[in-house]
């Protein structure tokens, strides 16, 4: 592994590139990734989010594009599953490209494709798409992907596994089968591996950290609380001044937009993004949250994914989700790049379930945080506190244990537990 870009046998407008955005030592899924593309492989990545995924592939992406003219056509598509990743994706390409002769293209939905179209005419070498857009131009004529020799499937886990499958296929057909495919994600179940492989040609696979793993920087807590005083719990909650930039989730575009209101009732500055916010106003809401003006921002898993916000301090689960590997997407907004983070959960009694499979995905055991609105009634229902001392001592009582925790979580139809590893956090 190298310790160095200079080692990567990059160009220097690159390099120089490199240098001003003060990237000095690639990330261990650089080091894995770069190499094996730049040789011209397939290449199945599996990585936490922040750990610099968008450089692995763009960068060698760019050195093999700049190595030859353009044709006049796309080059390369990279096809995101939402607009925020794909503007977040075209923005870094301009800034690693810098010094390049290449042109790029982010094709959205949700805004005026007269624009998109614009750019598009001036023949771009780089496409960044959502599925949905890209298949609305190609159907209309103004893009075609024939010559499209280099394909990223960025967050391919949610592409494939949370309905985009029929978009995702499409576009393949409209590409060639000769060409370089890259398939990043931060997450990657046995059925989206399986078929992510379908796609690639003896890929090269790389793993910088296991599968649905979270960051040992951050520090995770659950508050168990009635569904009822949630609202009590989550204002009390960020009268703590430490909670200096907070993400809050929720399962639903309302309930995001009510607990916004309810915040800014409270004096505490905040907004809401979602799906039915329009491409200007999710794009002021994350500048403001960038920027520090607002200091709340209540999202659904719309923005869990790609979202690169730094010094984000809080993220707080209002509703635990329903698919656990979207907890590990949502609490991977904190501590990036090396920073430490807190993840809070708020948890009813109805989402104890919820909670167990997220303990069994991430192999740690959340431990739970005194306030002021706690449940013990759902507490005991959990059982974490015991759970947690059993899964600390490795004897016969923890086996029976896991044992009966598997027989359960069988007859609930979940995946059986792996051996836990609990995470001693101070309350």
């Amino acid at each position: 592994m190298t310790d160095c870009f200079d080692t990567f046998s990059l160009s220097q407008p690159i390099l120089r590139a490199l240098a001003r955005e003060g990237y000095t030592k690639p990330t261990p899924v650089q080091q894995a990734a770069i190499p094996p593309l730049l040789s011209g492989k397939d290449l199945l990545a599996c990585a936490q989010t922040g750990t610099g995924k968008t450089a692995a592939f763009s960068l060698p992406l760019l050195e093999i594009l700049s190595r030859s003219r353009a044709n006049g056509s796309p080059r390369a598509l990279i096809l995101t599953p939402t607009r925020e990743l794909a503007q977040q994706i075209g923005e870094s390409i301009e800034r690693y490209g810098r010094y390049l002769k290449l042109h790029s293209a982010i094709l959205v939905g949700g805004v005026a494709q007269g624009p998109q179209v614009q750019a598009l005419r001036r023949r771009p070498e780089i496409i960044v798409a959502t599925p949905g857009r890209l298949l609305d131009l190609l159907n209309q004529g103004y893009v075609k992907l024939s010559a499209v020799e280099f394909f990223v499937l960025d967050e391919a886990d949610r592409m494939l596994d949370m309905g985009f499958l029929p978009d995702v296929r499409r576009v393949l057909g409209a590409l060639s089968p000769k060409r370089q495919t890259m398939l990043f994600s931060a997450t990657m179940p046995k059925e989206i591996a399986a078929l992510a492989a379908q796609m690639l040609n003896n890929p090269e696979s790389v793993s910088v950290a296991p599968p649905a793993s979270v960051a040992e920087n951050i520090e995770q807590k659950v508050l168990f609380v009635r569904q009822e005083r949630k609202n009590d719990a989550l204002s009390s909650v960020l009268k703590d001044k430490t909670i200096s930039r907070a993400l809050v989730f929720t399962r639903t575009k309302h309930r995001a937009d009510r607990i916004a209101r309810l915040l800014l009732k409270n004096g505490v500055s905040t907004d809401a993004i979602h799906s039915n916010k329009s491409q200007s106003a999710r794009k002021r809401a994350l500048s403001a949250f960038t920027r520090g003006s607002v200091r709340v921002l209540v999202a659904t898993d719309i923005v869990s994914r790609g979202i690169d916000v730094s010094n984000i301090s809080h993220v707080i689960n209002y509703e635990l989700p329903h698919d656990a590997e979207s907890y590990v997407h949502r609490i991977g907004r904190t501590a990036r790049a090396g920073a430490s983070g807190t993840a809070l959960s708020l948890c009813a009694a109805e989402e104890v379930s919820l909670l167990h499979n997220i303990e069994r995905l991430t192999h740690c055991a959340l431990l739970p945080m005194t306030h002021d609105f706690h449940c013990a009634e759902t507490a005991k229902l959990a059982e974490l506190p015991r759970a947690a001392q059993r899964m600390t001592q490795p004897n016969r009582r923890q086996k029976s244990g896991l044992a009966r925790r598997n027989n359960s979580s069988s007859r609930r139809k979940t995946n059986s537990p792996a051996k836990w590893n609990v995470r001693q956090h101070s309350n």
